[in-house]
């Protein structure tokens, strides 16, 4: 399962390989389960009743209401038709993930159900609106992309505090609440990042995350600003390892921001990605930073406001 993590993931990945062993297996497990069924909403050479179908099917295999057997013909043909070999290797592996969640500790596995129950919420509401590629839709306000960044990876914050104040305490500095609500907003803030980078390829497929009276340079201060709640998340956390890892999709995370006002209205015709190489020296250098809360929010800030 570890390759199979590795190959679907290689920022998420980071982060999980540097977390203390207690949070590290639950973590993974609940990404490879939301990797799959995101795998299975976007498999768009099967027609959308039948991934609709198949995604609350699975989603009823995770949560303990349905035998596996029950979806295993149907998932041989949602392998068959990825193109990517790991998102492949993932689906047919998914008895072994079903398998995994059944001997964890049974509070880990109901907080994986309940993070799973939502991401697959948010993902069944994309396929009900964006499901004819060939019609564009355009979303209407802003709650409803709130809503949305919130069930797809806002949840994952509280997932992830839940877990953390049980498995690892003294987890953090600041109360349970004051870490679940920094955490919802970091998680929207990545999400909308993602949304915000892809934008150019969404919209060829018809997909408008943003409603059409809004300014974009809005959206990238909504983003920043979600953003650095996942820099006081990760400076409130005790654990110094745990503190890395968390802080490090947010540290990755401003410099897309900087890369995306760069690019102005060029991000609409291109994606817009960090490059490896700058990636690895975020990691060299945050390896140094997160000692240290204030040396934290500093590279933060440098990370923002860099033009190179």
């Amino acid at each position: 399962m570890k390759a199979i993590l590795q190959s679907v993931s290689r920022s998420f990945y980071l982060t999980i390989k540097f977390l203390p062993r207690p949070l590290r297996e639950p973590i993974s497990l609940a990404y490879l389960l939301a990797r799959a069924t995101d795998t299975i909403a976007d498999t768009a050479s099967i027609a959308v009743e039948i991934r609709l179908t198949n995604l609350l099917s699975l989603a009823r295999v995770i949560a303990g209401e349905l035998d596996f057997a029950a979806i295993a013909e149907p998932l041989r043909t949602f392998a068959a038709q990825q193109s990517d070999p790991a998102e492949r290797k993932l689906i047919e592996n998914l008895p072994g993930c079903m398998a995994w969640l059944e001997k964890l500790d049974p509070a880990d596995r109901t907080d994986i159900r309940a993070v799973l129950q939502t991401i697959v919420k948010g993902q069944e509401l994309d396929l009900r609106r964006f499901g004819d590629p060939a019609t564009a839709v355009r979303l209407r306000n802003t709650a409803e992309l709130d809503e949305y960044t919130y069930l797809v990876a806002g949840c994952v914050g509280e997932f992830w505090t839940n877990l953390g104040f049980r498995r690892l305490p003294p987890f953090a500095q600041r109360s349970p609440d004051e870490m679940k609500e920094l955490g919802i907003d970091y998680g929207k803030g990545l999400q909308l990042i993602n949304i915000l980078r892809d934008r150019s390829a969404d919209e060829k497929n018809g997909r408008l995350y943003f409603p059409a009276s809004d300014d974009i340079n809005s959206w990238i201060d909504r983003a920043e600003k979600q953003t650095r709640a996942g820099i006081e998340y990760a400076a409130a956390l005790t654990n110094w390892r745990t503190r890395f890892a968390t802080a490090l999709p947010a540290l990755i995370g401003a410099r897309t921001i900087a890369l995306l006002r760069a690019a102005g209205r060029e991000a609409e015709a291109r994606p817009i990605k960090v490059p490896r190489p700058q990636v690895r020296r975020i990691l060299l250098t945050a390896s140094l930073a997160t000692a240290s809360p204030s040396a934290l929010h500093t590279q933060f800030e440098q990370l923002l406001k860099s033009t190179r």
